[in-house]
């Protein structure tokens, strides 16, 4: 059955966002409730900053199994936390407790390197596409049979032009044979309609705070939990058909 990963992060000014370990726990509870198989996490310093380091990231790993034991947790390891590609290789490599699996965004600087050390530790790790150029660089690399999935994110607010993105990504990524789990997800206006796509083709989702705020109904969202919920009800309201599985 295809994921529907919740992403709890978010603009820091949303009354929602959880910062603590303990918020974040109980988003994630709520979230399960509602529906979610996996969770991309954040993890934050005592300031409420994104961080990658060590004891931050624990206590978010810590707190999310005891609230959602046997749930995969998936922590980002996004470059603008820590733009320095060797200083975030240390704060990685120095991980005391680590994620099921990390988004690794294939576009990033050492984001290889980066990969193959969690995979020598055991972590499982999302291949995540951003781009046109993103889906190429991945079609034409070697061993992608080491990675958990693929994650194809159009990161365009214009609905028409994500879902045209988020089909050409999807193309190359077929094209070169690569036989992953995918899993989608858009940002802001875009996001319903991105999911939906996914959701025909019999795909993984990813919804949440950190991609967008409102309902499919253009209303605001109180929660991540809510978000999940919707997205939930649209997969299920949604018939994958023979016809846009042949639609490119």
């Amino acid at each position: 059955m295809p994921h529907l990963q919740a992403a709890p992060a978010g603009p820091p000014t949303h009354p929602s966002v959880p910062r603590t370990p303990d918020a974040i726990a109980a988003e994630a509870a709520a979230c399960v409730a509602a529906g979610a198989t996996t969770f991309h996490l954040h993890a934050y310093d005592d300031d409420g900053v994104e961080t990658l380091e060590a004891r931050h990231v624990s206590a978010v790993l810590r707190a999310v199994r005891r609230a959602c034991p046997g749930v995969p947790l998936n922590m980002t390891t996004f470059a603008e936390i820590e733009p320095d590609p060797d200083r975030r290789s240390a704060l990685v490599a120095g991980w005391a407790d680590l994620p099921d699996l990390v988004a690794a965004n294939q576009g990033e600087t050492g984001i290889d390197e980066l990969s193959v050390a969690l995979l020598d530790r055991g972590v499982r790790v999302e291949a995540c596409l951003l781009s046109l150029d993103d889906a190429h660089r991945f079609a034409r690399s070697t061993g992608w049979e080491r990675f958990a999935r693929v994650v194809i994110e159009p990161l365009v607010d214009d609905e028409d032009a994500a879902v045209v993105l988020d089909r050409e990504i999807e193309a190359v990524v077929t094209g070169a044979g690569i036989t992953l789990e995918q899993l989608h997800h858009g940002i802001g206006d875009a996001t319903w309609a991105v999911l939906r796509r996914a959701a025909a083709r019999g795909h993984g989702v990813r919804v949440g705070l950190e991609d967008v705020l409102t309902l499919p109904d253009g209303t605001d969202a109180p929660s991540t939990a809510a978000l999940v919920a919707a997205a939930r009800d649209l997969v299920a309201s949604t018939p994958s058909t023979r016809a846009e599985q042949h639609a490119g």
